[in-house]
């Protein structure tokens, strides 16, 4: 009985970081997006 808990709580967690990781990778941003260029903190005016 313990056995068959195991596996069924082992492929939850399998499943969820599969899910995980599968949506983390199309939530990147488009090829034709560009950074915006940094600005050194010295020419922000603080």
């Amino acid at each position: 009985m313990w056995i068959l808990l195991f596996i069924l709580a082992l492929a939850f967690v399998l499943g969820s970081a599969l899910i995980l990781l599968r949506s983390s990778n199309l939530s990147k941003p488009p090829k034709d997006v560009k950074p915006q260029p940094y600005q050194k903190d010295e020419d922000s005016g603080w």
